[in-house]
């Protein structure tokens, strides 16, 4: 049976755990066998795959089971293995059942091991559509002028709808608690007393939850690109539960800081295409947005025949894919520089400017490869089982607009992410939404970078170390979405504190390795 959706007053909740609920665990949930062999052909030959059987419901352990795909990475010492980490990599909807090595000490040391959460991937997937291109109803780019307000509302709606008539009893089990919890079984099944544990983005809310379902499980944890978990669930009084999820985290500040500080760095760097002595270069990323919203421009791509079309969304989207990573800041100043030609009064009939367009940001979408599927409402189904929401579609109107006046672009992109929770036809009943401060046997570690995260605020990593039980915030003094692989300094805290126990001291601050504008190897 599918969850019960609570409906209050206009909110859309997953309900409130009560107190027996708030410590429900794997509850005597039989514990999966192992059985580890070759992976896909694609999947490089050190590792191994697995797959594992937990509860569909925790409440009923014995009952009807669903299917997790897992993946591990052995340790390169298996004399001297330390044991298990394990892996997230965001999403949610991300596939983490091929895990990095992490650091190159840590792969020596630990077994690393991912798996694809449930409804996600190769594990038991959440599918509401026959037809792939249907995912586009749940996720459209944000609308800008009133007409693609009212279609994306209407798109959206027609998607949830066939979530609800398609989707079946798994969409009722997606909340993160439930990820945890089979996140626990698997560490009985692997035979490890506590848990190690590194999660970006979306996974450090998983290792947030872990953290306070199961405390005394905790051996080392860490969380980087940190969510406030209060924010993503709740937020912190009364009022914020009737704001859509996606606004009330703030992303979009996060977004605006990064980009800040990539237009100082270009502005102090000559190497900078972006750069113009003279002139304030928010004033000139401004003015790009400004012609933008009035219709788009063509770039060439570099060894392109034909110039491609650059939309407004399409701009604000690629402009915050590749503020992700300070690495990226050449190739963004080479296509603002692109967009500030092509929106120049007079120059739109003339020759469209070469310039590689970067990525645009992740967002939920259709991936069908391999053998398997990979959906927008795989990671949808998740955010909106964990998280209040208004239950008035247009409410979300109001919000990117006011999201908007401090962030242009990046405010209604992040807040128009949330809309399906509207009218998503399940809800979770064993989700968890605090406490967040439980005791953990052996204190978390936050990893935040402080010069903008473009998805998760560092701030939410300030909060969130705030209001764990026991933990230790790690700062890289740069700007991108995750510090692992980026600093020397951070990589050699997660050694310490993954291989001895060793926390860096109380208010690292720790530098990237390379300047923005510094060529990549």
């Amino acid at each position: 049976m599918l969850g019960s959706l609570v409906v209050a007053a206009g909110l859309v909740t997953a309900g409130q755990a009560g107190a027996d609920d708030e410590v429900l665990g794997t509850n005597g949930a039989p514990v999966p066998e192992l059985s580890w062999g070759p992976c896909a052909e694609w999947v490089s030959p050190e590792y191994e795959c697995a797959e594992a059987e937990v509860p569909l419901s925790y409440r009923d352990p014995h009952g009807e089971s669903i299917t997790l795909a897992l993946g591990r990475l052995p340790a390169a010492d298996q004399a001297n293995k330390l044991g298990t980490i394990f892996y997230n990599p965001g999403g949610p909807g991300g596939s983490g059942r091929i895990p990095p090595e992490l650091t190159p000490e840590l792969h020596q040391r630990f077994d690393i091991v991912g798996f694809d959460p449930r409804g996600v991937a190769e594990s038991t997937p959440l599918r509401c559509f026959d037809d792939p291109a249907q995912g586009e109803l749940l996720a459209g780019s944000f609308p800008v002028t009133p007409g693609e307000t009212r279609q994306r509302i209407a798109d959206t709606r027609k998607g949830t709808d066939l979530c609800a008539r398609n989707a079946g009893p798994l969409i009722g089990h997606l909340s993160t608690a439930n990820v945890a919890r089979d996140m626990d079984l698997l560490r009985q099944a692997l035979g490890e007393e506590q848990t190690s544990y590194y999660g970006i983005s979306y996974g450090s809310h998983l290792g947030t939850v872990y953290a306070n379902l199961f405390p005394q499980h905790v051996r080392s944890l860490v969380i980087d690109a940190v969510l406030d978990p209060v924010e993503w669930t709740t937020g912190s009084n009364p009022a914020e539960r009737f704001q859509p999820f996606s606004y009330r985290l703030g992303s979009f500040d996060g977004s605006q800081r990064s980009l800040e500080t990539f237009l100082a760095e270009c502005e102090a760097d000559e190497r900078c295409a972006f750069r113009e002595p003279g002139r304030d270069l928010g004033e000139k990323y401004d003015a790009i947005l400004g012609a933008l919203r009035e219709g788009p421009v063509d770039i060439l791509p570099p060894g392109a025949s034909e110039p491609v079309e650059v939309t407004y969304q399409q701009a604000v989207s690629s402009t915050l894919g590749a503020l992700y990573d300070a690495s990226g800041s050449a190739g963004l100043a080479e296509f603002l520089q692109a967009l500030s030609a092509a929106t120049e009064p007079g120059v739109r009939a003339r020759s469209a400017p070469v310039a590689a367009i970067p990525e645009p940001a992740p967002r939920p979408g259709f991936q069908q490869e391999d053998g398997y599927y990979a959906g927008p409402e795989q990671g949808i189904g998740v955010f909106c089982a964990d998280t209040d929401n208004p239950r008035n579609p247009w409410a979300w109107t109001a919000y990117g607009r006011k999201a908007d006046r401090g962030a242009p672009g990046f405010g209604p992109q992040w807040t128009w992410l949330s809309l399906p929770c509207a009218t998503w036809p399940a809800s979770d009943p064993d989700r968890y939404a605090g406490p967040w401060d439980k005791q953990t046997a052996n204190p978390v570690l936050v990893v935040g970078n402080s010069l903008g995260d473009p998805a998760t605020p560092y701030e939410d990593a300030v909060s969130t170390a705030e209001r764990l039980g026991d933990a230790r915030l790690l700062t890289l003094k740069s700007f991108g979405h995750g510090a692992r692989g980026h600093s020397a300094c951070i990589d050699s805290a997660l050694d310490a504190y993954f291989i001895e126990g060793r926390l860096p001291a109380e208010g690292t601050v720790c530098q990237p390795d390379r300047d923005p504008f510094d060529p990549v190897s």
